[in-house]
């Protein structure tokens, strides 16, 4: 009888490797922004949380554009980089309500930051 092997599925031998990762069965995305991503999405979300408690003092027009602009608040920084208009008008409604909307104006601070 010969010494044959018969090999159902993945076979790794690793004879003094280093920094071994192992198999890849699909894609694996190395992002070295992931602390950035991070600080985005923590930015993201202070955001949408500082305009939900700043809707009570707002009329309804800019209740209706706040409410509107909350669907493109998304942790994506090219989306976010495209919708301009959007957080420019959350910003302006933001200054108009005086001191009020004070945390909102710091929050889009910390964010437009994060995106340049």
């Amino acid at each position: 009888m010969s010494d044959t092997s018969n090999y159902y599925g993945d076979v790794v031998n690793v004879n003094g490797g280093e920094n071994v990762i192992g198999i890849n069965h699909g894609t694996v995305v190395h992002n070295d922004h992931t602390a950035q991503d991070i600080e985005l999405q923590a930015a993201v979300t202070d955001l949408t949380r500082l305009l939900d408690d700043l809707r009570p003092n707002l009329t309804p027009g800019q209740a209706q554009t706040v409410e509107n602009a909350l669907p493109a608040l998304t942790p994506d920084r090219s989306a976010l980089r495209e919708r301009g208009m959007i957080l420019a008008s959350v910003s302006q409604i933001a200054a108009t309500v005086g001191e009020v909307g004070r945390p909102v104006m710091e929050a889009l601070g910390r964010l437009l930051a994060l995106l340049s």
